[in-house]
């Protein structure tokens, strides 16, 4: 099959499972192109089954804000026809799902008919998706979409009580590549940030406000004041600055590294012990499927699909969103009492979400499409 994938190039949970995607079906055989404004971040590896078009925005004195979607619709059309795609997928509704429905129409009047799949990921519903002034699109470009897909029935459901969706939607869960967190442990990497045998913790965002860093930091110092602990915090975002506030505010400088964005997840969820994630919203939680698949147990809120990944009292423990003081004592539940189950237990249910086993949920939907 020949697949236009659409999807944004950044750090976030949805470029990073459509990047994966598609250089997985490139692997399998399959033709892939990459539509988007810049190059996806973890498309670093190219194949002779992939290809990267790049949306060139240009901007003119008329408009006062660059007619993006204008421009992708454009781009669309031009490479399904030059490239003969089958299909595009389109990742995230806003605007990729109104653009691919305007492209597809294009194409039809020239002759071509190539349908599209969108995938719903989280904050295109729960959070914009809400906006008022967004919903008449969202609603028709989803209700118009050959097939829809959620990344969790917690989505799905939220994406049902939001909107009038005729389309029936396919549960797709978020997936991993288990091989790529296996066997990656540092010894030298671990000794340097816990030189007397510390217990490590993580977190990995993109430090907005709906994923409560300051938390993070928080449950830190309630662990901290019990056991030996660092604390290592990867991303960077507006939050970063009230972050270093509180570290400093807690005397917690020395014991907390800011590494900034990182494209090593893989190495320092190795030499993790317990990953925290305490979000306001999370749709799936692909980052903490992504510490488990490393063997390291979840501390996390209990939004959204968080539940579908993390399973309390085995893979880790879930807590109401602000409850830093449970969080705490559930950390230490995990690292006190019985690190090694949890560890064991984590790695085990992260394996059913491995890449083989969810890839061919998307190629079956693609052939049904086609």
């Amino acid at each position: 099959m020949k697949i236009g994938i659409v999807c944004y190039p950044t750090f976030g949970g949805s470029g990073i499972v459509a990047t994966e995607l598609g250089k997985a079906l490139a692997d399998k055989g399959h033709e892939v192109h990459f539509i988007s404004y810049s190059q996806p971040v973890r498309l670093d590896l190219f194949s002779e089954n992939m290809f990267y078009h790049e949306v060139s925005v240009s901007d003119y004195p008329l408009f006062e804000y660059t007619p993006y979607e204008l421009t992708l619709t454009s781009k669309l059309v031009d490479v399904a026809m030059h490239e003969n795609l089958d299909l595009f997928h389109v990742h995230y509704a806003i605007p990729h799902a109104s653009a691919a429905y305007t492209a597809k129409q294009i194409l039809a009047a020239r002759g071509y008919h190539v349908p599209f799949v969108t995938t719903l990921h989280g904050t295109d519903i729960t959070l914009v998706g809400k906006d008022e002034s967004f919903k008449p699109v969202i609603e028709f470009a989803i209700n118009q979409s050959d097939a829809v897909t959620a990344v969790s029935e917690s989505l799905k459901q939220d994406t049902l009580t939001y909107f009038n969706i005729k389309r029936e939607i396919e549960v797709i869960p978020n997936f991993i590549d288990f091989e790529h967190y296996q066997n990656r442990f540092d010894v030298r990497l671990r000794n340097s940030i816990a030189p007397n045998n510390e217990a490590v913790l993580t977190h990995v965002s993109n430090f907005r406000k709906v994923k409560r860093v300051e938390d993070v930091v928080r449950v830190f110092h309630l662990v901290q004041q019990q056991t030996p602990a660092k604390l290592l915090i990867v991303g960077d975002g507006p939050e970063r600055p009230k972050i270093e506030q509180l570290c400093r505010k807690l005397n917690l400088c020395d014991d907390i590294k800011l590494l900034g964005k990182s494209k090593a997840i893989e190495k320092l969820m190795a030499i993790s012990d317990l990953f925290l994630l305490p979000s306001e919203a999370e749709s799936f939680g692909l980052v903490a499927l992504e510490a488990m698949a490393a063997g390291v147990p979840v501390v996390s809120s209990n939004v959204g699909g968080l539940s579908e990944v993390n399973k309390e009292g085995v893979t880790g423990f879930l807590s109401e969103v602000g409850n830093v003081d449970e969080m705490a004592v559930n950390a230490l539940k995990i690292l006190e009492i019985d690190l090694k189950t949890f560890k064991k237990n984590a790695r085990t249910h992260a394996k059913s979400f491995d890449l083989p086993n969810i890839l061919p949920q998307y190629e079956s939907l693609y052939e049904s499409m086609i």
